[in-house]
C-alpha cells in the first residue's frame, strides 16, 4: 500500500511535551501548494501505555474539542508515565466549518475507516489514524456528542464485542470514565466506524455521547474533563491530577448502566413536519407511552401523527431541531440495567 501523504511535525518517541501538526498536502484555489494542518499534542515520559484521545471526529460536536484543547495546554510530561496523544479536531476541515462532514469532500470521517492513502481528504485522514496512530495506542477514547441534529443524556459507551475479554476491558474503561450514564450501544450503521477499526485492532476503546444541539455546556465539558482524567488514570498513564484538577471531582460519583439491545430502541419518523417532543431526555417511559407528535406544516386542521415507545426504559436520545424529515431518528429508548454503579476516582 502507498505511504500516507500525511507527515507529523512531532516525534512520537521523544520525551516531553510537543505541540505540532499532522500535515496533509492539499492543493486548492487559494493555496496551490497548501496543506491541511491538523493540530496534535504528544506528552511522553519514559515507558508505559499509550493513550490516544480524540475529538472532532464530527465537526459540530464540541465537548471533545474543548476538553482536549484544555488538556493539551495543561498536561505536563511530569504528570504521565507513558504517552498521551491528543487530537482534539480529527476531521479538521469539518471542525473549521462547524459541520458533521467535511466541506471539502462531504466525507463523514466516522464512516471512512480504514481509509485510503490515495483517496479523498477524509479517506487520507482515516488512513493515517488507522495505519499510523492506532498501532501506537493501547487505549483509545473518542469523544462524541449529538452535533446539531441530536441531543443525548451524557453517556460513555462501548459495543458488545465477540471477544468477551476485550469487551470486559472496554467496560472497565467505560466505567472509569465515570459519565452519569454508561451505555452498551447498538449501532444501526457500523460500516467504516473509527470504533470498529480500534476494536478490530484489539485495543481498549470507549466512545461517548455527551450532549448535543451543536454546542457544549459547562456541565457537559466538566463531564468530559473528569472522564478523560478517569480514563487516563485507568490506563495507568496519569500520575495524580497535575494541572487538570477539577473542583467537582471531590463529589462522589455513580453511573447508571444502560443497554440498547435491538432496533426497537429507535423511533424513526415516517413523516415530515413540525416535531413536538412529549418526553424529555432522562425521563422513564413504558411501552406505548407517547414520545412525540409530528404535525403537517403545509395544511392545518389535521392532528399530529403520534409516535410511541416500543419498549420500557429511559429516553436516552432525541432529535434536536424543531423540524423533522422522514427517516430521522426522533428518539432512542434505552433499557436501564443497573443504577448507582460506583465510579473509582
Amino acid at each position: 500500500m502507498r505511504a500516507s501523504p500525511i507527515t507529523p511535525t512531532v516525534d512520537f518517541d521523544a520525551d516531553g511535551e510537543q505541540h505540532g501538526f499532522l500535515k496533509l498536502p492539499y492543493s486548492r484555489d487559494d493555496s496551490a501548494w497548501g496543506a491541511i494542518m491538523i493540530p496534535i499534542t504528544v506528552v511522553k515520559r519514559g515507558d508505559g501505555p499509550t493513550v490516544l484521545l480524540t475529538g472532532g471526529n464530527h465537526g459540530d460536536e464540541y465537548e471533545g474539542p474543548v476538553a482536549l484543547s484544555k488538556l493539551a495546554g495543561s498536561l505536563k510530561a511530569s504528570d504521565v508515565s507513558g504517552r498521551v496523544i491528543v487530537v482534539p479536531f480529527m476531521n479538521y476541515p469539518a471542525f473549521r466549518a462547524g459541520t458533521r462532514t467535511s466541506p471539502i469532500d462531504a466525507g463523514n470521517l466516522n464512516r471512512s475507516f480504514p481509509g485510503k492513502p490515495d483517496g479523498t481528504v477524509t479517506e487520507k485522514i482515516a488512513d493515517y489514524f488507522h495505519r499510523h496512530l492506532l498501532p501506537l495506542a493501547d487505549y483509545v477514547l473518542d469523544i462524541h456528542a449529538g452535533g446539531r441534529t441530536l441531543d443525548f443524556v451524557p453517556f460513555a459507551a462501548i459495543h458488545v464485542l465477540p471477544d468477551a475479554g476485550q469487551q470486559a476491558r472496554c467496560e472497565r474503561a467505560m466505567l472509569a470514565f465515570g459519565a452519569p450514564y454508561s451505555m452498551r450501544m447498538l449501532e444501526l450503521d457500523s460500516v467504516g466506524l473509527f470504533d470498529s477499526a480500534v476494536e478490530e485492532a484489539g485495543k481498549v476503546f470507549v466512545s461517548t455521547e455527551l450532549g448535543g444541539g451543536g454546542t457544549s455546556t459547562a456541565k457537559s465539558v466538566a463531564i468530559a474533563e473528569r472522564g478523560v482524567r478517569g480514563f487516563l488514570r485507568h490506563a495507568g498513564v496519569l500520575n495524580g491530577d497535575g494541572d487538570v484538577e477539577i473542583e467537582a471531582e471531590a463529589t462522589p460519583r455513580a453511573t447508571t448502566l444502560l443497554d440498547m439491545p435491538d432496533g426497537s430502541c429507535f423511533t424513526t419518523s415516517e413523516h415530515e413536519g413540525l416535531l413536538e417532543m412529549c418526553r424529555d431526555l432522562g425521563e422513564t417511559v413504558v411501552r406505548g407511552d407517547l414520545l412525540a407528535r409530528v404535525y403537517d406544516t403545509v395544511r392545518l386542521g389535521t392532528p399530529g401523527v403520534e409516535y410511541r415507545a416500543k419498549r420500557d426504559g429511559i429516553v436516552a436520545a432525541r432529535h434536536f431541531p424543531g423540524l423533522v424529515k422522514a427517516g430521522d431518528t426522533i428518539a432512542v429508548v434505552a433499557d436501564v440495567v443497573e443504577r448507582g454503579i460506583g465510579v473509582a476516582r
